[in-house]
């Protein structure tokens, strides 16, 4: 059996804001061999892309690395704009067990592939999620809090110091968090209102860092060209926390303060299940097993 990883890179760019930048990207993701693209998305508000890319093991490492390369050779955080919290011209990269492949195993590809990016790039990191050095640097927000432009203070705190490199940043390529960790979805909901505040205070509500949903990440950002409101959600655990909870306490809240969903979005891949859940849920499916009962489960 192949032995596969997945490798989910985030980077400060995007393909509306600077396509050669993006598209330079992209070739390089194609060009190491053993290695699959599945996935590229671009975000302008967000000023971000995110790969989907699996392959071998070694595969991964070399196509994480390279890409890493080129967006420090390409992107200048220094002038970089966005909605989105970001800390270095590549931002995360986790690494995610896939086929015959374990969680421990990522963990010593992510420590690998960081300290190649410090020795090679002069990039430092920060070990996050099943990676960490220590319990706070897990969350990837907790590593993000002060972004790129207060990371230099940041790094001089005794207590944040690099797993990887010095305490400074790469002066135009910042500083990555690097780490292995389970399937996330990255899951979006629009909002019928300019009204950026709304959306603040719905991602407020249902985030686990203010007591809402646990494994819910969430903000609120505005889609300027739309001239709407999103809340915007990474759910670390769809196990824990279905995506359909988030969609109804959304839903709710959203009535609440006289706003409705007119759309949903998701960014990347997403495990089959969290989507079967919910068709359970909302068909009202009794004794539904989805390995049995969906075709293609049942025949693989």
């Amino acid at each position: 059996m192949a032995r596969l990883v997945e490798c989910v890179p985030n980077f400060s760019v995007s393909k509306e804001k600077d396509e050669a930048v993006f598209q330079g990207l992209v070739d390089v993701a194609k060009s190491v061999p053993n290695c699959m693209v599945i996935d590229v998305q671009s975000d302008g508000n967000h000023n971000r892309c995110v790969f989907t890319i699996v392959g071998a093991p070694e595969a991964i490492e070399e196509v994480a690395f390279q890409l890493t390369k080129k967006a420090t050779e390409t992107i200048d955080m220094t002038k970089h704009q966005g909605q989105h919290p970001r800390m270095g011209s590549t931002d995360v990269v986790p690494f995610i067990p896939t086929m015959d492949v374990t969680i421990e195993e990522c963990v010593e590809i992510s420590k690998r592939v960081a300290k190649r990016i410090w020795e090679e790039l002069q990039v430092p990191s920060f070990l996050y999620e099943e990676s960490a050095s220590r319990p706070e640097r897990r969350n990837l927000a907790t590593c993000r809090k002060g972004q790129f432009e207060g990371m230099p203070e940041k790094l001089l705190d005794p207590d944040w110091a690099p797993d990887f490199g010095e305490r400074k940043i790469h002066p135009t390529a910042g500083i990555i968090a690097i780490g292995a960790r389970i399937p996330l979805i990255a899951y979006n909901i629009n909002l019928d209102t300019s009204d950026l505040s709304v959306a603040k205070k719905i991602a407020n509500s249902i985030r686990a860092a203010k007591g809402g949903f646990q494994c819910c990440k969430a903000i609120g950002v505005m889609l300027e060209e739309r001239n709407i409101a999103q809340v915007s959600m990474n759910l670390t655990n769809t196990d824990i926390t279905p995506i359909y909870y988030v969609f109804e306490m959304v839903k709710a809240l959203a009535d609440r303060y006289g706003a409705r969903i007119i759309g949903t979005e998701l960014v990347g891949l997403t495990p089959g299940k969290a989507l079967l859940d919910c068709a359970e849920f909302y068909l009202k499916l009794e004794n539904f097993n989805y390995r049995t009962q969906v075709m293609e489960y049942n025949l693989l």
